[in-house]
């Protein structure tokens, strides 16, 4: 797990055990996340597809390979598989991670929030409802507090990521909230706080903020240590959202993040108030 990505301060806190399922976890997803965009270097795929879909399928299949018992062909799905059956990891939400991430083959525009609801469901809550497997929580409370929490963190990703997202040509903030704004996708191209666009990403802010309350709200108390990690990854990411609406909405200038430093410190504050 390297250093930096947001989430290392928070897999610190785990056992050795549930550290290990949650790197090999964060692994594999991350490795199907990238097939989209380093789909030429996958090897061993074939069958005449666009590479895109190439590395879907071909991710697809090793999920299978994993959860069948099958030598996976990868590190990444070799790592995965001693941990599947010790922590009952549930398949359905790995196959929904790569559908999320096979959305982005087809998709650049999102036309309404539910659209851009069921995308984070895929790429980000789903891999929540992994996590609190490895974090041994079962109860309603900690699904609920895991669909909120990822809606969340990907609506904050998708905020801080607006300048390069439009770089790769794709919008993912919804055009009827554009629309509701007065703003076209042209003035977010154009890279310039207008008031159109501070509102937008005002609103946009308000949404992701809200996503945080309902996982607060969530949060069974019986789990609440359980949770720790994705406390500290929620206390991380608000820290983020936090900057954006502190530079005057600004996603443009400078890429919203928290300094490692500010990170340790948040994970330790979380950890001593859990």
């Amino acid at each position: 797990m390297a250093r930096k990505t947001s989430f290392y301060y928070s897999f610190l806190v785990l056992p050795p055990g549930e550290r290990r399922a949650i790197v090999a976890v964060w692994d594999f997803c991350r490795a199907v996340d990238d097939a989209v965009d380093e789909a030429p270097r996958v090897e061993g795929v074939g069958g005449g597809l666009p590479a895109g879909r190439q590395a879907v399928r071909f991710w697809r299949d090793e999920l299978a390979r994993a959860f069948d018992g099958r030598t996976p062909s990868t590190d990444q799905g070799r790592r995965l598989q001693p941990f599947i059956a010790p922590f009952d990891l549930p398949r359905q939400a790995f196959e929904d991670v790569i559908d999320g991430v096979a959305m982005d083959l087809d998709i650049t525009r999102y036309e309404t929030f539910p659209d851009v609801f069921e995308y984070c469901r895929r790429v980000a809550s789903a891999v929540g409802m992994i996590c609190i497997r490895i974090f041994g929580c079962r109860t309603a409370g900690a699904r609920e507090y895991a669909l909120n929490l990822g809606v969340a963190l990907q609506l904050t990703n998708i905020l801080r990521d607006v300048k390069g997202d439009l770089e790769r040509g794709r919008v993912y903030l919804p055009l009827e909230d554009l629309r509701a704004h007065g703003c076209a996708v042209e003035d977010l191209a154009a890279g310039v706080v207008t008031e159109p666009v501070r509102r937008l990403i005002e609103f946009e802010c308000r949404r992701a903020r809200d996503f945080y309350r309902r996982a607060k709200d969530a949060l069974p108390p019986e789990d609440r240590r359980r949770l720790v990690a994705a406390e500290i990854m929620r206390a991380v990411y608000s820290e983020t959202l936090t900057r954006i609406e502190r530079s005057g909405h600004d996603v443009f200038t400078a890429r919203a993040r928290v300094p490692r430093p500010r990170q340790a410190l948040i994970a330790l504050r979380q950890w001593l108030w859990t």
